[in-house]
């Protein structure tokens, strides 16, 4: 029986991967990944086969005040535990993102196209990509992640939605709503690939403006409550990829965007 480690175990995707692969889970009050001394304790207390990277500074708008800060556990901390996998034969499974694309493209990026991150954070992303395949690991891109369970998009939508009248969101960047459900069930695929870079996301595309929407609509609710704004009406710091938009090439295909929110909105018996 393989044998799977999370880092992050507290996080969105990490919480998923714990629940449904039976994976030893530790989160950031048990395991700092950016020390050399604690991730080889903790290699040598669980002796994984495979390890799954969810630890990681994941607020964009404070990476860029916080640069050192975000890099030390996006860029660090993925170096740290390429190579104590390496040392140990485990196979090292990287969570990465969109956000290392410039946004600049007007068709999906596969897993060989350019880089060039527009913010900190995608910087800081993209050198853990580069340490993890320096050693000989996975890196798994995945973008616009959401669940039935925890702080997300999807959740957010439908709270708001029973206290608010009317939602501004924004209409003009373009991703991928991604379940975390469908990530974790191709993670064994993922691990089989080796070493290189791999894409996980649902099919198909949206603005949150549509994704905003989908989860009106799928509640019963008026759709027309979701108005569209520019991104330039909010108050974020850092700047975001127009268009980050993922090909997947090299894994099997996951269901569509619209299926799985589907699923988790139904689950929710909301």
């Amino acid at each position: 029986m393989t044998r799977w480690l999370v880092t992050g175990a507290g996080g969105l995707l990490g919480r998923e991967v714990v629940a449904r692969l039976g994976a030893v889970g530790l989160v950031r009050a048990e395991l700092d990944v950016t020390s050399d001394s604690a991730v080889r304790s903790a290699f040598d207390a669980h002796r994984p086969d495979v390890v799954v990277n969810c630890a990681a500074w994941t607020n964009v708008d404070t990476a860029e005040t916080h640069p050192a800060e975000a890099s030390l556990v996006n860029a660090e901390g993925p170096r740290v535990l390429a190579s104590a996998s390496a040392e140990v034969g485990a196979r090292l499974l990287h969570i990465s993102t969109d956000y290392v694309f410039a946004g600049s493209a007007d068709s999906p990026y596969s897993e060989a196209d350019p880089t060039g991150p527009v913010n900190h954070y995608g910087r800081t992303k993209l050198a853990g990509e580069h340490a993890v395949l320096a050693h000989g690991g996975t890196v798994v891109r995945t973008a616009w992640l959401f669940s039935a369970d925890g702080a997300n998009f999807v959740t957010a939508m439908i709270q708001q939605e029973r206290e608010r009248e009317y939602l501004d969101v924004v209409a003009d960047k373009r991703g991928q709503p991604t379940w975390t459900r469908d990530v974790v069930d191709h993670l064994s695929a993922a691990a089989d690939y080796g070493p290189g870079v791999v894409h996980l996301t649902n099919a198909g595309d949206a603005t949150r403006h549509e994704q905003a929407q989908e989860v009106f609509r799928l509640l019963g609710k008026d759709p027309e409550r979701v108005r569209p704004i520019s991104s330039s009406d909010t108050p974020d710091r850092a700047p975001r990829p127009t268009y980050t938009v993922l090909a997947n090439h090299r894994l099997p295909p996951l269901p569509h965007w619209r299926e799985a929110l589907r699923a988790v909105v139904y689950s929710l018996g909301v």
